[in-house]
């Protein structure tokens, strides 16, 4: 395998996740997309860009600070990781803003719908901006001069700001800054009797910011932002209390390391110095950008009422026959039931927690909790269960990046209702998805559980794509109890049923599975893989890939983001295809299949092809064994691969559109909603689909 292991066999990870973010920028250049999902793709790209740096930049930051100069699988040091990001997102910055004001603002234009600076505005419109000031904005707002007696102030990370050059009466300048307040909107609309018009918050602060400097001449003022660094380790060896370890480390976030500043491509040198002394940041950190700044503003833009007619049309996750039995305890015990959300409603997750919280039959529910809604329904029903004297155990993972501070308040709010809480493992995160129910029955105790890919989220349920299974099978109940023993306390299982776990053997399992096909490929028999994941990374697994790809093995993957494998290169991965579906739902689904000469093996995780979650995170593979069922995740995969509305295709690290000439136009998102309306009717046999009917095997081609 050492032989497939050179560097140039892989594409560096960061490069490869900005590659990412520009097929969703890429989405937002797309004509063929209605108006406001453009413009939300756009806001997308921003919010991605933002933690990438926060977190993957930051990161290699640190590394070179530390003098730390290992390369990666591709054969660059972080130094020169960092120098290639930098020309590349600087690039996608310009992109982004290219996009922003030559394209979707004159679309936008076209429906009488326009943003207006402050010069662009008619009488009545800066009557009512000049009192929405006085009376709404002036009172709340704080200038910061900042001279020998008063220190450069904090600013807060990804807080937008306006910098002033400001001259007193005895001709001196001086630096000044503005925080915005966030509790104001980002775009006020204005009175216009023709069109809907706009105006954002920084456009009217600059126009009267005189107004907080009396006595005072403003020479200019400009908006700016900074980013800082949020990968500050936790030391949980030395920590006694982890969640208020955790807390600790929150705050030091506001006061970390600034690692990018984004400013107005006019401004003033002589701000720009004092930002860059101040804020001690370099000019290749620096983003100068045609206002305005922070495009993510554009999400909250997108989520006003009353432009459904620029949207995709509405789609209502669908409940199957099947689940709308009262009694869904029973319905499982007919046989596993498998959900795709959010074509698959998730409410059907969230009812059965509920349902579990009032059932006197229900002695104990046990479940991992990673992300969860802000006001979750899940949270107030298992406060519910322990309320009325179920056994209830919660992980929650304290250390779920950028959730940190809502898992510390569920905790303690879970822990107040009288359940038992865990915070996690020591150095591991726990990612796995499971629910496990005790029930009491006429013959006997009956485990219950939930197996799924995704969070236990009722918000990202409607926009996130995963696979959930429901099944009572007393092996995978048996292994869901050796699950929670073994987060819980020091049981450590010899002997597993089904679940497949890491970081204990999931590496292992899926290098014998793969192994398998080479072996089978070499024996001159069918051999195919297929993998649907968020990230491939792990360079032991893509070279084991490429080995299986020189012995003959098939292998299709669709990888929404990071794809470290370079695919399509002769004599290397002539075998392999690599596709990333970017569409209305963010492709999150874990689904690996192995053909295992007929048999078809199929499974699901929480878990990528990534060293983390392979070897530093709790996770859970579980195998699909219902024909049936095993025969819906295959006819998942299947549409997916052929899908020509979505689908970007990879060769040697280079992701085109397909060329749709001459082919059927397939949108698989449109295909799994449209199914899954047909397939709650109840007159379901006598309808004939309108669209596309797939095979039901996957196909070869």
């Amino acid at each position: 395998m050492e032989e497939y292991m050179k560097s140039e066999n892989y594409i560096n990870r960061e490069l490869s996740w900005l590659d990412f973010n520009f097929r969703v920028l890429h989405e937002a250049k797309d004509k063929t997309n209605p108006l406001f999902e453009r413009l939300k793709f756009l806001a997308i790209t921003g919010s991605n860009l933002d933690e990438f740096f926060m977190v993957r930049v930051a990161s290699l930051k640190n590394m070179v600070n530390t003098n730390y100069k290992k390369k990666d699988a591709s054969g660059l040091t972080p130094k020169e990781q960092l120098e290639k990001i930098s020309e590349k997102t600087h690039n996608m910055v310009n992109e982004q803003y290219n996009i922003y004001s030559r394209m979707l603002l004159p679309r936008l234009a076209l429906e009488n719908i326009v943003f207006l600076n402050r010069k662009q505005l008619s009488d009545k419109q800066y009557d009512f901006i000049a009192k929405y000031f006085k009376n709404e904005i002036y009172p709340v707002l704080t200038p910061m001069a900042v001279d020998s007696s008063r220190p450069f102030p904090l600013i807060h990370n990804k807080v937008l700001n306006i910098c002033a050059l400001v001259k007193n009466n005895k001709k001196k300048e001086a630096f000044a800054t503005v925080q915005i307040p966030s509790i104001f909107p980002r775009f006020i609309k204005l009175p216009d009797s023709e069109k809907k018009s706009y105006i954002l918050i920084e456009e009217i602060i600059i126009e009267f910011i005189s107004e907080l400097f009396k006595g005072q001449e403003v020479l200019c003022a400009y908006p700016y932002r900074v980013m800082r660094d949020a990968d500050i380790p936790i030391d949980e060896d030395d920590s006694e209390d982890l969640l208020l370890e955790i807390e600790k480390n929150l705050k030091q976030r506001e006061r970390s390391e600034v690692i990018r500043l984004d400013v107005d491509l006019n401004i003033k040198k002589e701000l720009l110095s004092r930002l860059k002394k101040e804020l001690k940041i370099e000019n290749e950190d620096i983003y100068k950008v045609n206002s305005p700044l922070d495009l993510t503003f554009l999400n909250k833009f997108y989520s006003q009422s009353g432009f459904e007619k620029y949207k995709y049309k509405p789609f209502t996750p669908q409940i199957s026959p099947r689940l709308k039995n009262d009694d869904i305890f029973e319905e499982i015990k007919k046989g596993d039931i498998l959900m795709h959300h959010p074509y698959d409603s998730f409410s059907t997750v969230v009812d059965l927690i509920r349902k579990s919280a009032t059932d006197k039959n229900v002695l104990a529910i046990k479940q991992t909790l990673y992300r969860v809604s802000g006001n979750s329904p899940i949270i107030a029903a298992l406060e519910k269960a322990a309320e009325n004297g179920k056994q209830v155990s919660v992980l929650v993972e304290l250390k779920a990046r950028f959730d940190e501070g809502n898992n510390i308040v569920w905790a303690r709010k879970l822990e107040k209702a009288g359940c038992h809480v865990i915070y996690g493992l020591l150095g591991l995160k726990t990612h796995s998805k499971i629910t496990e129910i005790v029930r009491r029955e006429e013959d006997g105790i009956r485990r219950y559980v939930h197996l799924g890919t995704g969070n236990y989220n009722d918000i990202t349920a409607q926009f996130y794509t995963d696979m959930g299974l429901l099944t009572c099978s007393k092996e995978i109940g048996e292994d869901a109890g050796a699950f929670f023993n073994m987060i819980s306390g020091f049981s450590e299982p010899n002997h597993w049923n089904k679940l497949i776990l890491a970081p204990i053997w999931l590496r292992d399992k899926t290098v014998e599975m793969i192994n398998r096909e080479i072996k089978h490929a070499r024996e001159g028999r069918k051999a195919r893989i297929i993998a649907k994941v968020n990230s491939l990374v792990d360079p032991k697994i893509i070279a084991l890939l490429y080995e299986a790809s020189c012995a003959g093995v098939k292998i299709d993957l669709i990888v929404r983001g990071i794809c470290a494998l370079r695919a399509g290169v002769k004599n290397l991965s002539e075998n392999i295809t690599v596709r990333s579906i970017i569409g209305r739902y963010l492709e999150h689904t874990r689904i690996y299949y192995f053909y295992n000469d007929g048999a078809e093996n199929v499974f699901c995780s929480s878990a990528d092809w990534m060293q983390r979650n392979l070897n530093r995170r709790v996770e859970i593979m579980f195998p699909i064994e219902d024909k049936s069922l095993k025969n819906e995740i295959i006819h998942v995969i299947d549409i997916q691969l052929r899908d020509t509305m979505r689908a970007h295709i990879q060769h040697d690290g280079i992701y085109e559109k397909i060329d749709r000439r001459g082919k059927e136009k397939i949108d698989c998102q449109e295909f799994f909603s449209e199914e899954a309306i047909k397939r709650s009717s109840e007159n379901n046999e006598k309808k004939k689909l309108t669209v596309f009917i797939p095979k039901t095997k996957p196909s070869e081609e």
